[in-house]
């Protein structure tokens, strides 16, 4: 996959599932949405929303065993249907056969077609956090689907660090964990610099008018553009795509010019959002057997600081499955790559034991 489809895989993401909608022609079995109305949810602030929907796509018929797939911060569980997703994972014969397994990817709250602040509420919104978003995750699989044990849980950076927290706070409703593009610890460094100049860009923003616009302020895409230049594709692949001045002007400008569908106001929650996270202590509560999927080019989670190796070693049943970096892989972006990991995955699940159903 080339630096400029990982780039634009929201669009794409949002593309595939229009395609669902209009009749489904991967190898798998056609995704089905739904959505669930949750009364009177309590976010940790304390703020109460009176109504709070939780929207979700399955795959696979619900008597197979159930899988858990959390996405991307601005993405949604359709934005994981694609080919270099989903078509490498749900197929006959692939790890994540739909005809064996039951695919549940929730929109988690503020994104895709779950509550979100551009639905109307804009700043009054209640402030969320990863917390609040695993918690109706789990309300969501054990009240409304009526899963009692999941055979895995794996998310995709955000989805990654929802996987951490998932694992150690429902302990016993996994056999499998797999956290991808993410670490452990405290939301820091780069990773967290760069998130709050999107936020501070939105919020400083003139055309902002504190959450009240009548049209996006432009900073919301430049700071996106920007963040996902920064922070994800590879350096041996960005070079590849663009070794020229020209070329990178090109890729650039592509992505400036590019139809902007995000809202500023969901965006500044979304990134926001991750401000408090930070699962180092609870690791040791989970029982779930883990495997932690990084990419040597990670822009957002650096394998050199030595923190995934070191906190990797508090997990009972633990390990790293490191992705070398190439030209073909695409830094933050190269989790959402399944031929990178497939085969790993396929064997934890050939020997992970399994739970009380």
């Amino acid at each position: 996959m080339k630096l400029i489809d990982v780039l634009a895989r929201p669009i794409l993401g949002l593309a595939l599932a229009l395609t669902a909608a209009a009749g489904w022609g991967a190898d798998y079995p056609a995704p089905k949405e739904g959505s669930w109305t949750v009364r009177d949810f309590r976010f940790h602030t304390g703020d109460v929303l009176p109504e709070l929907r939780l929207h979700y796509t399955t795959v696979g018929a619900a008597s197979g065993e159930p899988v858990l797939i959390l996405h991307g911060t601005t993405g949604s569980g359709a934005s994981m249907l694609t080919p270099a997703f989903a078509g490498e994972l749900f197929g006959p014969g692939q790890p994540l056969d739909a005809s064996r397994y039951y695919i549940i990817l929730p929109d988690a709250i503020g994104t895709g077609k779950s509550s979100k602040p551009s639905d109307g509420l804009r700043g009054r919104f209640p402030k969320y956090n990863y917390d609040d978003m695993v918690e109706a995750q789990h309300r969501l699989v054990k009240e409304h689907l009526g899963v009692r044990h999941l055979r895995l849980v794996l998310g995709n950076s955000m989805g990654g660090m929802q996987t951490w927290i998932w694992a150690q706070k429902y302990p016993d409703f996994m056999d499998a964990a797999v956290p991808m593009a993410s670490l452990p610890t405290e939301m820091s460094s780069r990773n967290w610099m760069m998130r709050r100049l999107i936020i501070d860009s939105i919020r400083n923003d003139p055309e902002w008018m504190n959450g009240n616009y009548t049209k996006q302020p432009r900073s919301a895409q430049f700071a996106s553009v920007f963040y996902g230049i920064a922070t994800n594709g590879g350096s041996q692949a960005l070079y590849k795509t663009a070794p020229t001045r020209e070329k990178a002007d090109q890729l650039l400008d592509q992505r400036l010019s590019a139809p902007f569908t995000g809202d500023a106001n969901d965006h500044l929650y979304q990134w926001d959002s991750s401000r408090d996270y930070n699962p180092s202590a609870g690791l040791e509560r989970i029982q779930a057997v883990l495997l932690a999927i990084n990419s040597a080019d990670d822009e957002r989670n650096p394998p050199e600081t030595g923190v995934l190796d070191r906190e990797i070693k508090r997990v009972k049943n633990g390990r790293v499955y490191l992705i070398p970096a190439s030209d073909q892989t695409a830094g933050h972006g190269t989790t959402g790559q399944a031929k990178f990991w497939k085969q790993q995955l396929a064997e934890l699940l050939q020997t992970a034991p399994r739970g009380a159903n």
